[in-house]
């Protein structure tokens, strides 16, 4: 949950992952839509797919035990090299380094250039603490994401400046890229609203497509004319898009095809995480 999101966004989620999937017989056993139902609002839900494949793996191939080296564990569906090393070191304590984001950057400025990608992971298997990997790699990934930051770095209070080659920031390797700004309209559509809070229309994307399969959202329209205002306005930023997001209180055009969802049943769905943002900002979950 922790990869590319941030530990805020992830706590509730984890808690009520575990409640709905205690052990990994129980993850095996789920339908997908459900671990999906689950992961909905965390993004990225390729790694809830990987991860639900991962446990049927483990259960099927491992008779439920966890594989407990990086490369055993490089085997299991979704689990790169860093995850491996992760796993390995933290929970086992192989002696194993890692490099995420926050890694990188300590290396390539402790270094003082920007090291190549087989160079940061040998750079940092120079540097671990063999005899505690798992506390040294959790230190590292730690002092990156608190203190030698992307920006404004902390080098004041940094305990390990001395090592450091840039003593604050190191030029990009490459542009960033610039944010788009886009607009885009939902419609949000509640009939029987006297039944137990109504019933709510949404559309499933369709599974072959590479952006969140199967996933439930609201229709998406084009722009109400006229002086009429909508129901809300939200924000919504995914990757380097930052989405203007306007709710019309309508129904959808006749030739969008999808299905009316009791709204009590709508925390159980795999829901985008834009449509649950909209659907909380009704007070509709």
């Amino acid at each position: 949950m922790l990869q590319q999101t941030r530990v805020a966004a992830v706590i509730d989620h984890y808690h009520e992952f575990l409640r709905r999937f205690p052990t990994i017989q129980k993850l095996a056993s789920a339908r997908e839509a459900s671990v999906l139902a689950a992961w909905s609002g965390l993004g990225y839900y390729r790694r809830a797919r990987m991860l639900h494949a991962a446990a049927k793996v483990i259960v099927h191939e491992h008779d439920g035990i966890f594989p407990n080296t990086a490369v055993m564990l490089r085997e299991l569906p979704g689990i790169g090299r860093y995850t491996a090393a992760a796993i390995a070191s933290i929970a086992y304590d192989e002696p194993i380094a890692v490099v995420d984001g926050n890694v990188e950057r300590v290396l390539r400025r402790i270094a003082g250039n920007a090291l190549p990608g087989e160079e940061l992971w040998c750079a940092a298997s120079n540097l671990l603490d063999a005899t505690r990997p798992g506390d040294f790699n959790q230190a590292m990934m730690e002092l990156g994401a608190v203190l030698c930051t992307p920006r404004a770095p902390q080098c004041l209070t940094c305990p390990v400046v001395e090592l450091c080659a840039t003593r604050g920031e190191l030029p990009p390797s490459e542009p960033q890229a610039s944010q788009k700004k886009v607009e885009i309209h939902y419609a949000l559509h509640i009939r029987n609203r006297e039944r137990r809070g109504g019933e709510i229309f949404l559309v499933q994307r369709p599974l072959d497509i590479s952006l969140m399969p199967g996933m439930w959202e609201l229709p998406e329209i084009a722009a109400s004319a006229g002086d009429a205002s909508p129901m809300f306005t939200l924000r919504h930023s995914i990757t380097v898009t930052d989405y203007t997001v306007r709710v019309w209180n309508r129904t959808a055009p006749s030739v969008i095809k999808g299905k009316w969802i009791p709204s009590g049943r709508l925390t159980g769905i795999a829901l985008t995480g834009l449509a649950r943002k909209i659907l909380r900002k009704a007070v509709i979950i």
